[in-house]
This record gives C-alpha cells, sequence and structure tokens, in this order.
C-alpha cells in the first residue's frame, strides 16, 4: 500500500519540474516535505490538506490535488453555450458556462455569433463559467473586432517559450463587429478561461464588465496522476495581457461596475436598452 508520504514524495517534483515560479514551487515543495499526512487515512481528506498547503504559498487556486471518482461526463447539446437568445429591443444574450476547445467545438461559437451578429448590442452572461480553452476565447473575441487583434500570450515554463493569441482575421459566419456596445457579467465563481475573456474585453476597451470581481486563476494547468483517482494539477504556464502587461491572477478580474451577480443582468438590460434608444452623436 502506497503510504501518504509515498504520494507526497510523487507531487513535489511534479511541482518543482513544472510549476510557472520556479522560485514559488520550492517553497511549495518545501512546505510539503515538512508536513506529515500519514493521520489522514481518508483519501479525499488528504487530497484537501495538500492542497490547502499547496495553496497556502501563493493562493494560486489552480494548485491542487484532487480526489475525483471518473463519472460519466457531463454533456449537453450546447457545449458550454447554454443561452443564446435576443432580448426586447434587439439585445443579444449569450451565456457561456464552459469554453469548450475551439478545435472541435468552434461551431457552437460560429453558430451563437451569427444569431446574435445583427444584434445593437451584446451581453455576454460569464457568471457561471468555469473556464476553458485560450483558443475558444480568442475565437469569441474575434466575432466583436472588425480586424485580427492581439488579445493575450502565454507564457509555457516547461518550454521557456511565449505564445501570442491573437483573434483570427477571419471567422466562419457572421460579426458582431467592432463598434456596437457589449457588456460582461461576472460572479465571484467567474474563474480561468472565464476570466480572460472578460478580462480580454475589459483590457482592450471593447467591453464593460459588471457584477463582482472574480475568483483569480491566470494559470493554465496540466493534470498529472499520482495514483488512482488522485491527480495533482500544476500551473505550467501564466498568461501576460497585451495591455496591462500582467494578468488577473490572486486578483481576479475587478468589474468596472460592480454590483451583486443577481442584480448584474437588469443593470445590463437597462444600460443596453437606454444605448439602443439613444441617437448616436
Amino acid at each position: 500500500m502506497t503510504t501518504r508520504r509515498e504520494l507526497i514524495d510523487a507531487v513535489i517534483p511534479l511541482i518543482t519540474e513544472n510549476y510557472v515560479f520556479p522560485d514559488v514551487a520550492e517553497k511549495v515543495a518545501e512546505v510539503l516535505r515538512r508536513n506529515d499526512y500519514e493521520h489522514l487515512t481518508d483519501v479525499a481528506a488528504f487530497a484537501a490538506a495538500v492542497t490547502e498547503d499547496l495553496q497556502s504559498v501563493n493562493g494560486d487556486k489552480h494548485l491542487r490535488l484532487l480526489y475525483e471518482i471518473p463519472a460519466p461526463p457531463a454533456v449537453t447539446k450546447q457545449h458550454g453555450f447554454d443561452k443564446v437568445e435576443i432580448l426586447d429591443g434587439n439585445i443579444g444574450y449569450l451565456e457561456n458556462t464552459r469554453l469548450r476547445q475551439a478545435g472541435t467545438h468552434g461551431d457552437f461559437a460560429a453558430a451563437a455569433m451569427t444569431l446574435l451578429a445583427d444584434t445593437d448590442a451584446l451581453i455576454i452572461d460569464l457568471r457561471r463559467c468555469r473556464g476553458g480553452d485560450p483558443a475558444m476565447v480568442s475565437l469569441l473575441c474575434a466575432y466583436l473586432f472588425d480586424e485580427s487583434k492581439h488579445v493575450n500570450d502565454i507564457y509555457f515554463r516547461p518550454d521557456d517559450v511565449t505564445v501570442q493569441f491573437w483573434t483570427p482575421p477571419y471567422v466562419p459566419g457572421r460579426r458582431f463587429g467592432g463598434e456596437k456596445p457589449v457588456w460582461v457579467l461576472t460572479s465571484a465563481m467567474t474563474f480561468s478561461g472565464g476570466e480572460e475573456l472578460a478580462y480580454n474585453l475589459q483590457q482592450t476597451g471593447r467591453g464593460t464588465v459588471i457584477g463582482e470581481t472574480t475568483r483569480g486563476g491566470a494559470h493554465p494547468t496540466d493534470w498529472h496522476e499520482v495514483a488512482e483517482h488522485l491527480y495533482a494539477t500544476v500551473p505550467h504556464a501564466r498568461s501576460i495581457n497585451p495591455e496591462s502587461g500582467t494578468n488577473w491572477e490572486a486578483v481576479g478580474v475587478a468589474p468596472d461596475i460592480e454590483a451583486p451577480a443577481a442584480d448584474a443582468l437588469d443593470i445590463a438590460l437597462d444600460l443596453a436598452r437606454k444605448a439602443v434608444t439613444t441617437p448616436s452623436p
């Protein structure tokens, strides 16, 4: 039977060799070496205690030890595009709860954005979005600009390379365009890729964020199986926004208009209806 110390000894090199900040990785490893977990006979309690220690150095919410029993994936026909509607006043509404891989689910983005292309204002609801693929973020952003736009960079520690993310110059379907108003709704649960979409649109000045400060996770992550049903999730990269030169790690995306998440949609609808009924100067 594998001991708790043997499991910890398997986790430590995954962190020291891959975690995006090498200096932090060494500090985290020292915490794990110092602490005793042998008394935690329940594996879920063990995983929770290790996660607390992993995050004790710099609060990285992507750095975890997870105990998960595999279950059938929760697949919906919408694949994260939970609601796509044209509301009264010709206001587009898109709710996304998961930004699936652009290579396999980009057609859902194209269908949603084409439906909303001729609306006069757009609300993107990310209050329940828990993350996803940076390429899907770039694809969605492409429908909101009139030309290719540099929206994010990601530095990958294992390869010591920085990859630029630009919106594609061509998109399938039709664009909403770069001039009509966009509001983005957030909550304290908005995380990871959902935060990137909100942050990208905020930093480029393309969207106004309404709601709560988001959860604060800007580090793409790999999953490593260390035992049956036990996984170390280790951030191996970090986002670098080309506008701000930084990201939302640990601090979250601060809204332009702060409001309880439950009220964000009503506020956005009020602003959108005023915008579409006010003649342009």
